[in-house]
């Protein structure tokens, strides 16, 4: 490019696009979306993504010039439309706001990015699925350990961890984070680990740093130390967790007063299940399309939050023995009790996503019939509340006496709002009558002038003798009398024509723009007080949001009880009976998954299964292929896991010890890319099963003999020396019975 013709492209610049290029520069990875008058636009390699995502048109702006570009937009209202669509399809956006009112400024309006939109940092509803968890997550790699965090900034929930690169593969593979957070330097160690599936976004080294991230935790919380979260020893997990707070506020999220704690998740608290296990049992998520999975079976919850904890139950079954005994102590109260059951489940109802919507307040994000919602959810919570109470269940009474009534925010929310508030602020008639002297001055004007104008109307066509005279208004002359051709000659002198049409004429009168200026001055100001009273009611509220969480968390709890107790009456699940042992004796076992699959009228063939660390610490079970094998090999695993979730199972009687660790293995297949056979992903499985499994552990194994095309499904519960032993007792056996055979 010539120096002319450099000169004239700086030239034709205009001040819009130099003004879009240099916040465009600041978001350089981002979609931007640049507001335009009542339009979002995108310009360049923007337009043409944004054009292809969203299924609309992309044209040229300066076609023909030097500065032509791609350019593709959509009307600013339909941003809840579009804007989903965008992240779900993998784009950060960054959204750009017009920050002053045109009509303030004689040159081009200040703009600015108000929130940059990702993956794993969104609250938009139509982003977020209502009983899923939005997490992003941020680790941080070091010799020794790798620390994790995770973050639900629709929610609030913020955990951290740390550990080997097994144990964060499986929170990876249990939280499915939408977005992962990684220092650029390990962006192979990353992919090698835990490979491509992940959305990944790679920070600058220096934001994975202890002091940054030791100061950063602190200051959020408004705390000395971390000792009161429990977290103070996971260094890589503190490093990660201020890498997700610096994100935060990178992307314009600076008011998360909702994230209140900082929650470790203890890997000695629940069971032990590698990526394998989880699925190979299929327990949230599928390879198969449409396949039924474990969730979708025993899901009966009535709210989100309830949706989302049982998730988070299914992924981490306790160990805790009393923990697990208090959880069936419920279920099977409810069960018994329907009333109170039934009483539960038509409250629940009731409410709304509390969590999330708490979280909307605190980021200022909320609108005013969000708040009606929250407010009949918390006044759904007191019959819930009051019966929790009353009943004889040690467990219930406790829930019953944590749950916040919440009085004064109810009764502030009924006082200061309408019952029927609109969907924004924006739309006006939110604050409710009696909160603002000014305010219901100025709404009497407003909605008392079509009285007033009609009554001006009246009065001047008796005065003048025109029966056709009308008042109207547009927006060139604001409100104006129009009086027919045939009527002319009867305008009085002092009403001033504005305006000559083919058969009539337009005129104005000085109490016609008097009354005009109060009606329009009376709308401004209505919608400035209204949006004051709102922004400082929001802030009001914001003392309640701790309250409110708890009580989320509370009714989610009671949610995945009921969901446990009517998933029980539906499906015939029987107590299972814990305790300290070694054993697992299950009477008549079943399938959850299989047996809602059968047609109706075809009975679940139920297996008995008993295992020890004395008598019988294995079992093996040879047969040609269909004959059930695999079918009790994962239903013994999935009954282990309903027991030790607090759920009742699928037998007519379960006694069993509390179990620590499962391991499943169905099948393997060559690893050809690493230069590993079957027989050798095998044999690494099993050394890995070997050295990482205790007395409490339940290992679960299928071997495809391709050749006869049968397969051997071995169930071990024991120690490690025992089992060793007997596995090659039980495959020496084996062998002879194929070569007498």
């Amino acid at each position: 490019m010539s120096a002319k013709e450099k000169t004239t492209k700086e030239v034709k610049e205009t001040p819009l696009m130099k003004q879009y290029n240099e916040i465009k520069n600041i978001y350089p990875d981002a979609c931007l979306l640049f507001r335009i008058g009542d339009f979002y636009e995108t310009f360049g390699d923007d337009a043409v993504r944004t054009a292809k995502i969203l299924g609309i048109t992309l044209t040229k702006r300066g076609a023909g010039s030097p500065t032509e570009t791609a350019l593709a937009g959509f009307p600013h209202h339909s941003i809840n439309v579009y804007l989903p669509k965008l992240v779900k399809a993998g784009l950060r956006v960054a959204i750009c706001d017009q920050l002053e009112d045109p009509k303030t400024t004689k040159t081009i309006v200040k703009r600015g990015v108000t929130e940059l939109v990702t993956p794993g940092v969104a609250m938009n509803d139509e982003v977020l699925q209502s009983k899923t968890n939005n997490f992003l997550a941020a680790l941080h790699f070091t010799k020794k350990n790798i620390g994790i965090s995770f973050l639900d900034v629709s929610t609030g929930e913020f955990l951290t961890s740390q550990g080997n690169a097994e144990y964060i593969d499986k929170l990876l593979q249990n939280f499915k984070p939408s977005e992962v957070l990684v220092q650029k330097g390990n962006k192979n160690h990353f992919l090698h680990e835990f490979g491509s599936d992940f959305n990944l976004f790679y920070l600058e080294d220096w934001v994975f740093k202890e002091d940054y991230a030791q100061e950063r935790l602190m200051q959020h919380f408004k705390t000395n130390s971390l000792k009161g979260f429990g977290i103070e020893e996971l260094m890589e997990g503190i490093i990660a967790s201020g890498v997700i707070l610096y994100y935060l506020s990178e992307t314009q999220h600076s008011k998360i007063q909702h994230i209140s704690s900082i929650q470790r998740i203890a890997e000695d608290a629940y069971v032990w299940m590698d990526k394998f296990t989880i699925r190979n049992l299929e327990l949230y998520q599928s390879n198969n399309q449409n396949a039924t999975t474990l969730l979708d079976v025993i899901d009966k919850t009535l709210s989100p939050m309830g949706g989302r904890l049982l998730k988070r139950w299914l992924a981490l079954p306790l160990k805790d023995l009393n923990a697990i005994n208090h959880r069936l102590a419920v279920v099977e109260f409810l069960k018994e009790n329907v009333e109170t059951k039934e009483l539960f489940q038509y409250q629940i109802k009731q409410i709304s996503d509390l969590e999330r919507l708490i979280s909307k307040l605190a980021a200022g994000k909320i609108s005013p019939r969000e708040i009606i919602y929250l407010k009949e959810s918390l006044d759904a919570i007191i019959p819930i509340k009051q019966q929790a109470l009353q009943s004889k269940n040690e467990a219930l009474k406790i829930i019953g006496d944590k749950l916040h009534a919440c009085e004064l925010l109810r009764e502030k929310i009924e006082t200061t709002l309408i019952a029927d508030a609109p969907v924004s602020i924006n739309k006006g008639n939110a604050i409710a009558y009696g909160i603002h002297e000014e305010l219901d001055e100025l709404r009497n004007i407003s909605q008392n002038g079509k009285s007033y104008l009609e009554a001006l109307e009246a009065r001047e066509s008796e005065r003048t003798g025109i029966p056709s005279l009308k008042v109207a208004f547009n927006n060139v002359f604001g409100y104006y009398l129009e009086v027919r051709n045939t009527h002319k000659d009867k305008v009085p002198e002092e009403w001033i024509r504005k305006q000559t049409l083919v058969n009539a004429e337009r005129y104005i009168t000085e109490e016609l723009k008097e009354y005009e200026s109060k009606i329009l001055g009376a709308e401004e100001r209505i919608y400035k007080i209204e949006v004051d009273l709102y922004e400082k009611f929001i802030m009001w509220c914001a003392q309640y949001i701790q309250p409110v969480q708890l009580n989320a968390g509370l009714i989610a709890q009671l949610d995945c009880l009921q969901s446990f107790s009517q998933l029980a009456i539906d499906n015939q699940y029987s107590k299972p009976i814990l305790d300290d042992s070694f054993g697992l004796n299950i009477k008549n076992g079943r399938h959850p998954v299989i047996e809602k699959q059968l047609a109706v009228g075809t009975p679940y063939i139920a297996n008995d299964v008993y295992l020890d660390n004395e008598t019988q610490q294995i079992i093996m079970i040879t047969g040609p292929n269909m004959s059930g094998k695999s079918a009790i090999l994962r239903q013994t695993a999935l009954i282990v896991l309903l027991a030790q979730m607090g759920s009742f199972v699928p037998a007519d009687q379960v006694e069993m010890g509390v179990v620590d660790k499962i391991f499943t293995r169905v099948g393997a297949s060559d690893n050809i890319s690493m230069g590993e056979s079957t027989f050798m992903v095998e044999m690494n499985e099993t050394a890995s099963i070997l050295n990482n499994l205790t007395d409490r552990s339940l290992v679960l194994l299928m071997k495809l003999e391709e050749e006869r095309q049968r397969m051997t499904v071995f169930l071990l519960r024991g120690q490690l020396l025992n089992i060793f032993t007997n596995i090659l007792r039980m495959l020496k056996r084996f062998l002879q019975h194929i070569i007498t055979n």
